[in-house]
């Protein structure tokens, strides 16, 4: 009897970007379709609202770049390392000082299982980026009235001076990974989990907007940054151990135009 699970090579080709993209593209749509991801796109987002989303990034990229740091030269992450380009983790630490000072750091324990599952985060993580995150780096400026790039180097990437060539090169050495049959689809079914997670995050993130919002209200703008930090603090989905071989959260600042 023929088993009834696809293959994950039918009907996307052989190209691992193009596969991943095919079987996150469901959860993808949710995700984009949240209510914080639709306030955002609208430009309804205040400063206490874009602090929650930097320190759920910091927490995220450093996790995530932490491991491919360490993995660098092991066989799958070694084409898609890319640190000099695409590093988010000190870019998010000057906006994080930019808005709360310089005693924001705290640390997270992270997991050390599977390089191999690096790849399907890096690649959802850093092309969204290159591609959705510049529409709304634009948007967080205007919304916030920033001047200049201080509170959104997030967005910047000086080291990539074509988004659309450097992620043609990407997914160039992205596709170059040779992987079993039982790799591929264990990359394939890590992207859709960290898809997934997702849109927990997004979930819990306008809980705690609607939080923030009404405890500002009452206790004045003073308060707004320990508001911020506070409702960070207190949820259970963001201080997630995040794990590699688990699911390393990747929150959509723009993660699915790509």
């Amino acid at each position: 009897m023929e088993s009834t699970k696809s293959n994950p090579r039918d009907a996307t080709g052989s190209d691992l970007s193009d596969q991943i993209k095919a079987v996150t593209r469901d959860s993808h749509v949710r995700a984009e379709n949240t209510q914080l991801m639709l306030n955002y796109q609208k430009g309804q987002i205040t400063q206490t609202q874009y602090k929650l989303l930097l320190c759920s990034l910091y927490e995220i990229y450093q996790a995530l770049e932490e491991e491919l740091d360490r993995n660098a030269n092991h066989l799958a992450v070694q084409p898609i390392y890319f640190p000099q380009e695409l590093a988010r983790l000190e870019s998010l630490e000057l906006d994080l000082e930019h808005f709360f000072g310089p005693h924001w750091r705290k640390r997270i324990t992270i997991g050390k299982n599977s390089p191999l599952l690096l790849v399907a985060h890096a690649y959802t993580r850093y092309l969204g980026d290159l591609s959705g995150g510049q529409v709304l780096g634009k948007i967080t400026q205007k919304s916030l009235g920033l001047s200049g790039n201080k509170g959104v180097l997030f967005f910047s990437f000086p080291g990539v001076s074509s988004p659309n060539k450097f992620k043609q090169l990407y997914r160039s050495r992205m596709n170059s990974i040779e992987l079993t049959e039982k790799q591929r689809r264990e990359v394939l079914d890590e992207a859709t989990r960290a898809f997934e997670f997702n849109i927990e995050v997004f979930d819990d993130l306008q809980k705690m907007l609607s939080i923030t919002q009404e405890a500002s209200s009452e206790k004045g703008n003073a308060t707004e940054s320990k508001t911020a930090s506070n409702a960070f603090s207190s949820s259970p989905v963001l201080q997630f151990a995040l794990g590699v071989g688990i699911t390393l959260a990747t929150v959509g600042m723009g993660v699915y135009a790509f």
